[in-house]
This record gives C-alpha cells, sequence and structure tokens, in this order.
C-alpha cells in the first residue's frame, strides 16, 4: 500500500496543486491523506477548500481548522484564522469543525494534526532559543503515551517540520512538513519561528513492507510559483507572510 501525506496547507492551493501534480507524476497513492490546517492563510482559502472538498480526501482537524470553525470573529482572532472566516461558508466552516482528531487510516496506521489527544501542543518538537528543535526522545514517549500500543506509523504535522522518528518499542513518527507554509511565527508564549528553509511545498509518502520487509518513507519538496503565492499575501497586507513563502524563513 502506497500512502500520501499532506498536512498544513493553510490555504496555498497553488501548492497544493503541484504536489498532486507531483504525486501523479511518481505513480499517484493508493491512499491520500490530509493532517489537517487546509485554509488558514492570507492566500486562497476558499479556493483550496473548495479542491479538498472535491478531493474528498481522509482528513483529521488541525487547529487552525478549528479555529476558523469556531473561535469568535473578535480583536483576539488571529489574522490568518479570520481572513479564512470571511471567506468561507457557514456549511464549509462546519465541515472543518466536524473533522475528527484522530483516524486510523489502514491498520496500525494513525494520523492525526498535532498530538494523538491535541490539536494544538507539539509532538516532536521544543523549543529553544525561540526556534523549534527535535524534541528528546522521553518527551516524545511521554506525549504518544494516549496512542493505542497497536499502533507502528503515527502520522502528524502542525510543526511543518519534516521530521522521521523511529520510537524504541513504539511507533514510527513521520511528519511531512508544510504544503503551502514553509515558516511561521508563534508569539504564543514561549514565542517562537519554525523554518523549513526553503519556499518548496514539502508531502511525503509512504509505502508500506509487505510482510517481514520495512515499510519505506519518502520526504518530498516539490517547486511551485511560490512568488504567484507571496504576491497574493502582500495583497492581503500580510508581508511577514510573503516573505516566507518566498523564502522558507522568517524575518530576523
Amino acid at each position: 500500500m502506497r500512502i500520501a501525506v499532506l498536512a498544513d496547507i493553510h490555504g496555498n492551493v497553488l501548492a497544493l496543486d503541484a504536489v498532486l501534480d507531483d504525486l501523479e507524476r511518481r505513480g499517484g497513492a493508493d491512499l491520500i491523506v490530509n493532517l489537517g490546517d487546509c485554509v488558514s492563510g492570507p492566500l486562497w482559502p476558499r479556493e483550496t477548500m473548495q479542491r479538498l472538498e472535491a478531493l474528498g480526501l481522509p482528513t483529521v482537524r488541525g487547529n487552525h481548522d478549528r479555529r476558523v470553525a469556531e473561535d469568535p470573529a473578535d480583536e483576539k482572532m488571529w489574522p490568518s484564522d479570520r481572513y479564512a472566516q470571511e471567506r468561507l461558508t457557514p456549511a464549509q466552516r462546519e465541515a472543518l469543525f466536524a473533522l475528527p482528531l484522530t483516524l486510523e487510516i489502514a491498520p496500525g496506521i494513525v494520523a492525526f494534526h498535532a498530538r494523538p489527544d491535541h490539536d494544538e501542543k507539539y509532538l516532536a518538537d521544543a523549543i529553544v532559543d525561540g526556534q523549534l528543535v527535535r524534541a528528546p526522545l522521553s518527551m516524545i514517549k511521554r506525549r504518544l503515551k494516549s496512542l493505542d500500543p497497536a499502533c507502528r506509523i503515527a502520522l502528524c504535522g502542525h510543526s511543518h517540520r519534516n521530521e522521521l522518528i523511529r520510537i524504541p518499542g513504539g511507533p514510527v513518527v513521520f511528519n511531512p512538513g508544510s504544503v503551502g507554509c514553509p515558516a511561521y511565527a508563534d508569539d504564543t508564549p514561549p514565542a517562537h519561528v519554525s523554518e523549513q528553509g526553503a519556499p518548496h511545498a514539502r508531502y511525503g509518502i509512504v509505502e508500506l513492507g509487505a510482510p517481514g520487509r520495512p515499510d519505506r518513507f519518502e520526504a518530498i519538496a516539490v517547486d511551485y510559483d511560490h512568488e504567484a503565492a507571496a504576491k497574493q499575501a502582500e495583497q492581503a497586507a500580510r508581508p511577514e507572510w510573503a516573505h516566507a513563502l518566498r523564502t522558507g524563513f522568517m524575518k530576523d
């Protein structure tokens, strides 16, 4: 079985289309799973949602999906969530909120956005000097306690950082990186940034091994018209997004 793994599209329909085209060139997949944070961002939330609705992918709910769906549009709402909320229909917002926190997409393979029991807390990351870095193994294991012991592959997103970690006596954790948002800053204490370091759209492929053979994991970076995405962010008065889309870094 061949599984394509998408995460953190954030309304970047250009990046999504580039990933889907690249996947087709590679022979496609038996299943495509979407790990959430579908539309939040100053890009194309409505168009992205329409594309995803047409695809009908098994999808889990990300923290921004929840926030776009239910947070009140007041001064406390994050600008990217408000931008998306204003452009989605009530039915589309309800569909986002109705997404499950976790999905078992195949026997022993579980998909979730951030952690199995929380859509907004990091799983494989710690914050050091204002940057996301890999967390200690002991910490990651504690964060996976709610996971079914039968799980052998855990697919997650949220941090926008590609990770492949084999937990001793536990599952393989695979984060493919972000399809549509290569860097972000989070002012929630402790403030930090996540940076993929290049503007490419990221996704992953998991090939399940036959009995007695290992599974294979591939992290893929796809070039696309990130300049068009950056200009869209500029038109929405979000220069920090434009810089991230062009470079994969946040401005110092």
